[in-house]
C-alpha cells in the first residue's frame, strides 16, 4: 500500500474514532451535573459550616486530568482528593499532629535561619551584578523550597544540585498542571499536542525517580540509626510509619502523591503570597516604611520566632491583606451529592453537582469590604473593618478564605503564614524595595496557583 493510501486510511480511522468518541462524550455530558459558582460570603458560610457533611468532599481529580489512571488510580490519592472518611482522617491527622503541629514552629528556627541567610546572600549577589534590579521570584522560590524540602525529607536533601533538580521538576509540574486544561477537552487534543502530553505524563515518573530513592534511603538510615535532623521529624518519616485503613498493598503511588502535595502546596502558596506582598510594598512606599519600622524597632536582626511574630500586628495585617487580594488558588471545589441542599440561590439536583467557591471574588465583594480592590493593611488592625478576621474563618462568618473553610480547610495554613511572615520580615528588614524601572504589573496568571503573570522586577538596595 502506498504512502498516500496509508495516510488516507489513517485519517479515516481518526475521523471515525473522533465521531464515535464525540457521541460517547455527548451521552456522558447529558448526565453530567451542572456547575454552581458561589461568590457570596453568606452562601459560602451556609454551605461550609451549616451543611458541612454535604460539602466535605473534593473532586477525586483536582487537576484537569488524572495523574494516575487505571487500576493504580485509587480514591485516596492525596489528602486533597481523598473522600471524607477514615482514609482522609488518617492522612490529615498524621500531617497535622506531626509535620504541621504548632508545637514544632519554634524548633524550625535553625532551618529558617539557614534559608533566610541563603535568600539574603542570593539577592545581595544578584543586586551587586545587576545595578540593583532583580526579579525576585526565583530567589524566593529557591529559599522556600529548600526549607520545605528539609521539612519533608530531613537531612537527605543537603546536596545543592539534587535540590535544584528536584525544585525544577516540581516547578515544571506545577506550571504544566496550570496549562493542562487543553488536555481535558478530548482525546484529540492529546493527539494534536502529543509532545506536550507525553512530557506532562512524564512528570509523575520524574517525581517518583526523585522521591522513592529518598524514601528507601530514609528507611535504611532509620534502621541503622544514623539520621541527623536536629530533633525535627521529617514528613517522610510519618508516612513510612503510617498505617491507614484499607491500605495494605504498599503501593508507592500514594507516597509520591503525598510528598508532591506537601512540597508543591507548601512552597507555591508561600512564594505567591510573598511576591504579591512585595509588589504592593514596592508601589506603596509608606506601607513599606511603616512595616520596616515595626520589624527593626522590635527585633533588630535574626529570624523572627513564632512567638515574636505575634507581637508584629502590622506584619500580620500586610500578609492578610495580600492573601485577601491574591488568594493562592482562584477557587475551591466541592462535589456535592446530597439532593435538595441549598447552594446560594440554587439547590443540589438529582445526581449531585460540583460547586466552585470563588474565593477571590468573595474577598473583593463591595458589600463586605470598603474599597475592596485597594491594598489597605490597616483594615485588619484594631478598630479596622476586618479586625478579628483571619486567614481561616471561624464558624460565625466567612469574609475571606484564602486557605479554605470548614472541615477541608488547608491544614498548612498556620505554618504557611509563619513562613511568609519570617521571609517577608527578613526581606523588608534587609532591603529597601522600589520600582524596577517600570510600572508593576498586577495581572494575575490563572494557573493552578494564582501568581503574578509578569514576575516582580524591583530595584533593591541594602537597608540602612
Amino acid at each position: 500500500m502506498e504512502a498516500a493510501q496509508l495516510f488516507t486510511l489513517g485519517l479515516a480511522i481518526i475521523l471515525f474514532l473522533a465521531v464515535f468518541r464525540r457521541r460517547i462524550m455527548h451521552g456522558r455530558a447529558m448526565a453530567k451535573p451542572a456547575l454552581i459558582e458561589i461568590s457570596d460570603s453568606a452562601a459560602a458560610r451556609t454551605a461550609m459550616i451549616d451543611h458541612a457533611d454535604a460539602f466535605s468532599n473534593r473532586p477525586l481529580t483536582l487537576f484537569p486530568v488524572a495523574l494516575v489512571t487505571g487500576q493504580r488510580r485509587r480514591r485516596g490519592d492525596s489528602i486533597s482528593s481523598a473522600q471524607y472518611g477514615p482514609l482522609w482522617r488518617a492522612l490529615r491527622c498524621n500531617l497535622t499532629s506531626e509535620a504541621l503541629h504548632p508545637s514544632r514552629f519554634d524548633q524550625l528556627a535553625p532551618l529558617q535561619r539557614e534559608s533566610i541567610a541563603a535568600l539574603v546572600a542570593s539577592l545581595s549577589a544578584t543586586v551587586a551584578g545587576s545595578n540593583g534590579d532583580v526579579v525576585v521570584r526565583d530567589s524566593v522560590h529557591a529559599a522556600v523550597f529548600g526549607l520545605v524540602a528539609r521539612l519533608c525529607f530531613g537531612d537527605l536533601v543537603g546536596d545543592a544540585r539534587q535540590l535544584l533538580a528536584m525544585r525544577r521538576v516540581m516547578q515544571e509540574f506545577v506550571r504544566a498542571i496550570g496549562e493542562a486544561n487543553v488536555f481535558a477537552r478530548s482525546w484529540l487534543t492529546k493527539l494534536v499536542y502529543w509532545r506536550r502530553w507525553r512530557r506532562f505524563l512524564g512528570y509523575r515518573g520524574q517525581q517518583a525517580a526523585f522521591f522513592l530513592p529518598l524514601v528507601s534511603e530514609r528507611e535504611r538510615r532509620r534502621r541503622s540509626g544514623c539520621c541527623n535532623d536536629g530533633g525535627i521529624r521529617p514528613y517522610v518519616d510519618t508516612l513510612i510509619d503510617l498505617r491507614v485503613p484499607d491500605d495494605d498493598d504498599n503501593d508507592k503511588d500514594d507516597m509520591v502523591s503525598l510528598l508532591s502535595e506537601f512540597l508543591g502546596a507548601s512552597t507555591e502558596s508561600a512564594v505567591s503570597c510573598i511576591e504579591w506582598a512585595l509588589a504592593h510594598l514596592v508601589t506603596q512606599q509608606e506601607i513599606q516604611k511603616k512595616l520596616r519600622r515595626e520589624i527593626t524597632g522590635a527585633h533588630g536582626e535574626g529570624v523572627v520566632s513564632e512567638e515574636r511574630l505575634r507581637s508584629l500586628p502590622y506584619l500580620h495585617a500586610v500578609v492578610l491583606e495580600s492573601l485577601r487580594l491574591h488568594p493562592p488558588v482562584p477557587f475551591l471545589m466541592r462535589d456535592v451529592h446530597t439532593e435538595g441542599v441549598a447552594v446560594g440561590m440554587d439547590t443540589v439536583p438529582v445526581g449531585g453537582t460540583r460547586v466552585h467557591f470563588l474565593i477571590r471574588d468573595m474577598a473583593r465583594d463591595r458589600k463586605d469590604w470598603t474599597d475592596p480592590d485597594e491594598f489597605q493593611p490597616e483594615r485588619f488592625l484594631a478598630g479596622g473593618e476586618a479586625e478579628g478576621v483571619g486567614a481561616v474563618p471561624g464558624p460565625k462568618e466567612i469574609r475571606m478564605m484564602p486557605f479554605g473553610a470548614g472541615r477541608r480547610y488547608c491544614p498548612g495554613a498556620g505554618m504557611g503564614m509563619m513562613h511568609v511572615k519570617c521571609f517577608l520580615a527578613a526581606l523588608v528588614r534587609e532591603f529597601e524595595w522600589a520600582d524596577g524601572g517600570g510600572d508593576v504589573d498586577f495581572t494575575e496568571l490563572d494557573g493552578f496557583f494564582k501568581v503574578m503573570k509578569t514576575p516582580l522586577r524591583a530595584h533593591v538596595k541594602r537597608s540602612t
